[in-house]
């Protein structure tokens, strides 16, 4: 029962987060769902990108804002904010990843996580 509460949060964590990254303007935003893959290390990737690191720097304080307002959570851990070409928050079992485009094209986790379900979030 515990295991299904968890997986119904990450869920609205991951709702948040991706509502965070449509107010800055986040770029190609797209919601991996890993929950059905064997060895996923969570259960949501989020990815985006931006056209500068100011840019890449206001999408991740935009997502930390609102799950913070919105779930009260904290990310459990954050890399990348002194280049800020890609900054990763780790919320557990929803990992956002803000990248710069190039950054973006040059590691693409969305092919190497290729069997995940893949949501693109329509923008404005």
């Amino acid at each position: 029962m515990a295991k299904v509460k968890i997986k119904k949060n990450s869920a609205i964590v991951a709702e948040f987060a991706i509502q965070g990254l449509l107010e800055k303007k986040g770029k190609k935003i797209v919601c991996l769902d890993l929950t059905q893959l064997d060895g996923a290390v969570c259960d949501y990737f989020i990815i985006c990108h931006a056209d500068s690191t100011t840019q890449v720097s206001a999408l991740a304080e935009s997502v930390e804002d609102t799950v913070r307002i919105e779930m009260g959570e904290k990310p459990w851990n954050s890399e990348g904010q002194t280049n800020a070409t890609w900054i990763l928050l780790d919320y557990s079992n929803v990992v956002v990843h803000v990248f710069q485009k190039e950054t973006r094209e040059f590691y693409n986790l969305e092919e190497l996580w290729a069997d995940a379900k893949i949501q693109e979030i329509e923008s404005e």
